[in-house]
């Protein structure tokens, strides 16, 4: 499943820097503000552990993680919707995306100096949202334009648009995002044509010194207290360790590295999976001699939905799908151990996959 997660920000907060560090694809780092002239765009594995245990009761020649495009996209400031900066080509790849990663600059330095002349990370969500409410409105004017034509031409549900557009402009003009407006299904066909950039969920992560990778730091409570009241998720990372943890080879010296700046895990792992989240995503597996792999679906498919993701024959043809709980597959050892304690499924196409699930399509084409 082709799905994006894009990384935005103020220029020079560390955006491209943790971009690096989750990616294969390297952007280009620097002081100088506005110096990237095009996103780049990484295909990321997302961490799970999950795989490996699958291995311990099944002997496979290889494991397949599943992926998730990161765009990382330049950095923005005041004025970018009427071509400041970078300008509106960037906005543009933002509307491409499914959610987005908002990098905050939660730390200080003179060699770096920030665009707005001070750290202040509340100040860089408000400018930023206000240049994403900015298109918003014009998407919906536009639109509005359209549909008024069409409700003078008699149609009905014309008029019904208007009113769902109009509820939503007045909400962004009062300087809040779409997404906080928790539009009805039957709503939202009005909207989604027009990818709507302050729509996409969020994730907040605080970009901090290494002295604040573990507990944060004054900037980072303010961030917290800024978005008190809403779902927004925050993540509190150290670019500047994760980069250089990246550059270590040796699974031991990453190991020792974290240990030392406090740290569990990299701080990119746990972003990595935000996004996964963020995006609406779980996983289901498959298992064999050849090949275990951990395959992408949107929460609420079908089985047969989700052999689709495998193979379009697969849903095609779908007859039924075999099943084991991941759970119950880690506890017991083995699918005839499954079979024996009634712990192994058969169900069709309608069944909803649950993340985790470990499944087998039987198919006929």
């Amino acid at each position: 499943m082709a799905l994006q997660c894009g990384i935005i920000g103020i220029t020079n907060v560390g955006k491209t820097t943790i971009f690096n560090c989750i990616s294969g694809t390297k952007g280009e780092t620097s002081a100088a503000a506005f110096s990237a002239t095009k996103s780049n765009i990484g295909v990321v594995q997302v961490p799970d552990p999950r795989l490996d245990e699958l291995e311990k009761h099944q002997v496979t020649e290889r494991i397949v993680h599943t992926t998730i495009e990161i765009v990382d996209i330049p950095g923005m400031a005041k004025g970018s919707n009427r071509g400041e900066g970078v300008g509106n080509k960037f906005l543009g790849d933002i509307r491409n995306t499914d959610a987005l990663i908002h990098v905050l600059r939660c730390f200080d330095n003179e060699v770096l100096p920030h665009i707005d002349g001070s750290v202040d990370p509340v100040r860089d969500i408000e400018t930023l949202d206000l240049e994403l409410q900015v298109k918003d409105l014009e998407s919906i004017e536009r639109k509005l334009d359209r549909l008024r034509k069409a409700s003078k031409a008699g149609d009905k549900d014309s008029r019904h648009g208007i009113e769902v557009l109009d509820h939503v402009r007045e909400h962004i003009e009062g300087f809040n995002n779409a997404r906080t407006l928790g539009l009805k299904p039957e709503e939202r066909k009005y909207t989604d044509d027009l990818f709507l950039l302050t729509m996409k969920p969020v994730l907040y992560v605080c970009n901090v010194d290494e002295m604040s990778a573990v507990h944060g730091n004054h900037y980072v409570e303010r961030v917290k207290e800024f978005l008190k009241g809403t779902d927004a998720g925050i993540l509190t990372i150290a670019g500047a360790i994760e980069a250089e943890i990246a550059e270590l080879e040796n699974k031991d010296d990453r190991l020792a590295f974290l240990k030392d700046a406090g740290l569990d895990e990299p701080g990119v792992d746990k972003l990595i999976r935000a996004a996964y989240k963020l995006l609406d995503l779980e996983t289901f597996f498959t298992i064999g001699p050849k090949e275990i792999r951990a395959w992408t679906i949107r929460r609420g498919m079908t089985a047969q939905q989700a052999s689709g993701i495998i193979h379009s024959d697969m849903e095609r043809g779908f007859i039924r799908a075999e099943v084991m709980k991941y759970t119950d597959f880690i506890a017991l050892g083995s699918e005839h151990a499954c079979k024996e304690a009634g712990k192994f499924h058969i169900e069709g196409k309608n069944y909803i996959v649950e993340d985790g699930d470990i499944l087998h399509i039987r198919f006929n084409v």
